[in-house]
């Protein structure tokens, strides 16, 4: 369940962060709250009539309806960001404007408000199943405190990088300005975690140190003859009554060996042995750096593909269709189609690329037993009381190999012992070509012609949204206006025209939408458009409404379309002493100008 809540959490930071704040929301806020109280009431009544009678009073069953209200609760999440612009209301509570990581703190906490009413529902299954009772509030409290170790890592990183910000010093500033200072301190900051964090993590998970007596003295002597060291602790997963063992912390100081009480007590000497020795083997064979590395790999590669991949949604035709067909804001289909493409990259990584090498560093782990005790006799027993207890000897998952499988590998090891070298070379071999491909994906993205991507998208975005706010407000003459500027930059003309003309139209006397239609009659390469009278016209009278250096630009243009070579640099003139900054530039128009006129001579 662990992992899966990973997962589940990993999407619910990915929807959230990947939203951006709209300038303003679609939905009001009495609306989106009346919403959402519907929703979490619907939620809770559904939570309330699964959980109720003797429907999930098995584990399988209370794990399976977990799961399934898990998931609704994404999905619910899901509409509160995209349909009900919860972030734009999350951002005016106070200090997030210094403090932008309060945003997501507070979408963290609408996640798990859902989660609570679940955990609210199911408090009496939980507990007829695991028989021990929980109030409904401290039942809640317990499960939060059991997902945190996994969101905060993220909340610790954001609201690092805001405090950072706001730390009037000099020389950190300039190095989160440079190209690879971020990222330094990204790392850092992610190492220090993976150091001190698993001594919070057992805090938060109730674990307990495991008491003075014999079992504890020969695990201290097993871990002396093996040259190990880690802190035994007891872990109350679940009550305890799950049968499993662990092993966090890539420090010797904050190492800690965890193991539950079911399997202390189901387990002989020799089994137990075993399972530790398997947990050595995790932190022999490195794997625990290699998992913080695959979550760094994760985040370089979102960094490398996300915008790649965004401008090709932006370039396709695909999205503008969506687009039209729901008549939603093109940046709320962009968040979530950009999300879901994320999303997608994110379940291939950890479920396929992730989980395999789980999945092989677990199998690893278990031909560990070979060097510890020279066999997996007892690791194979331990696996079958396990497999017999929990009803899930062949039931295999993204994360592990199931135990039946696992035990099949061991005894074909012990029949033949080359396996386990055959095992580590390949997982060496697929470890070297996977960050090769990480590496060639760094390279690949970086040939890309992101920039050619980029602007054409940032075009075709534009165009998008000026198109619905034309449908939202048909007589609105800026959006006119704005089309016809984008139709110009795309060489489109005639469009640019008509665009230009239905401006006109609705705003007669706007002194830019006079200009720029002046400069499309002037300059396009369309000869059958080009009108240097109406363009003089329309020149002067933005003119003397407006006498700005781009406007008498203009104007200086039409004279000199019009054949007044004189008044062309008279008013190109006026252009530079009203705009100094943009000198060449004029300088250059007289200097077109006045060829002109000696050409003539």
């Amino acid at each position: 369940m662990v992992y899966n809540n990973l997962l589940y959490l990993l999407v619910v930071i990915l929807i959230f962060s990947t939203n951006s704040i709209p300038a303003e929301p679609v939905v009001s806020l009495q609306y989106a709250f009346l919403v959402f109280l519907i929703k979490a009431f619907l939620y809770h009544r559904w939570t309330h009539f699964t959980y109720s009678g003797s429907r999930t009073n098995t584990e399988s069953a209370y794990f399976a309806a977990e799961q399934k209200f898990s998931i609704l609760a994404i999905v619910m999440f899901a509409i509160d960001v995209y349909v009900l612009d919860c972030k734009y209301y999350l951002s005016r509570i106070p200090l997030t404007d210094l403090v932008p990581s309060l945003v997501n703190l507070a979408g963290l906490v609408l996640f798990f408000t859902y989660l609570s009413i679940m955990w609210g529902s199911s408090r009496r299954s939980y507990s007829v199943i695991f028989g021990k009772p929980y109030t409904t509030w401290r039942f809640i409290l317990s499960n939060i405190k059991t997902n945190l170790p996994i969101v905060l890592p993220w909340i610790f990183i954001t609201l690092f990088f805001d405090l950072v910000q706001l730390i009037p010093f000099l020389p950190l500033k300039k190095l989160m300005a440079s190209q690879w200072g971020e990222l330094l301190l990204f790392v850092l900051f992610l190492l220090f975690l993976a150091i001190a964090f698993p001594s919070l993590v057992k805090k938060l998970w109730g674990c307990t140190s495991m008491p003075s007596g014999p079992l504890r003295r020969h695990i201290e002597s097993f871990f002396k003859k093996e040259k190990f060291s880690a802190d035994i602790m007891l872990w109350p997963l679940f009550e305890g009554r799950v049968l499993t063992a662990g092993i966090m912390g890539i420090s010797k100081r904050f190492r800690y060996l965890l193991i539950t009480p079911a399997l202390i007590n189901t387990l002989d000497q020799e089994e137990l042995d075993a399972v530790i020795a398997h947990e050595m083997g995790h932190v022999k064979k490195h794997h625990l750096q290699l998992y913080l590395i695959f979550f760094l790999g994760f985040g370089v590669l979102l960094g490398l593909v996300a915008n790649p991949l965004l401008y090709i949604l932006l370039n396709s035709n695909f999205f503008y269709k969506v687009i039209n067909i729901t008549n939603k804001d093109p940046n709320t289909i962009l968040a979530f189609w950009g999300t879901l493409l994320l999303f997608f990259i994110m379940v291939i990584y950890f479920r396929y690329i992730f989980g395999f090498f789980m999945r092989n560093f677990e199998r690893q782990a278990d031909l560990h037993v070979f060097k510890v005790l020279g066999n997996s006799n007892a690791l194979i027993r331990s696996f079958e009381k396990i497999g017999r207890i929990s009803g899930t000897r062949d039931k295999p998952s993204w994360h592990h190999f199931g135990i039946g499988q696992r035990i099949n590998f061991l005894m074909k090891c012990q029949q033949n012992p080359a396996l386990i070298r055959m095992h580590d070379f390949k997982v060496y071999t697929i470890l070297f070509l996977f960050l090769v491909s990480m590496v060639g994906t760094g390279w690949f993205v970086k040939e890309l012609p992101v920039e050619l991507l980029s602007s054409h998208a940032e075009i075709k975005f534009t165009e998008a949204v000026l198109e619905q706010r034309i449908r939202q407000e048909p007589d609105n003459a800026l959006w006119y206006r704005l089309k016809g500027d984008i139709k110009q930059e795309k060489m489109e003309d005639r469009e640019s025209l008509m665009a230009y003309s239905k401006a006109l139209a609705l705003a007669p006397s706007d002194p830019d939408i006079q200009n720029n239609f002046a400069w499309l009659l002037l300059t396009t390469e369309k000869k059958e458009l080009r009108d240097p009278v109406k363009a003089m016209s329309l020149a002067m009278s933005a003119a003397d409404q407006k006498p700005e250096g781009y406007i008498l630009d203009t104007l200086a243009t039409a004279h000199w379309a019009n054949g007044s070579i004189d008044e062309a640099v008279y008013f190109e003139r006026q252009a530079l002493a009203a705009d100094p900054p943009n000198r060449k530039y004029y300088q250059e128009q007289m200097e077109k100008f006045m060829e002109m006129k000696w050409s003539e001579n």
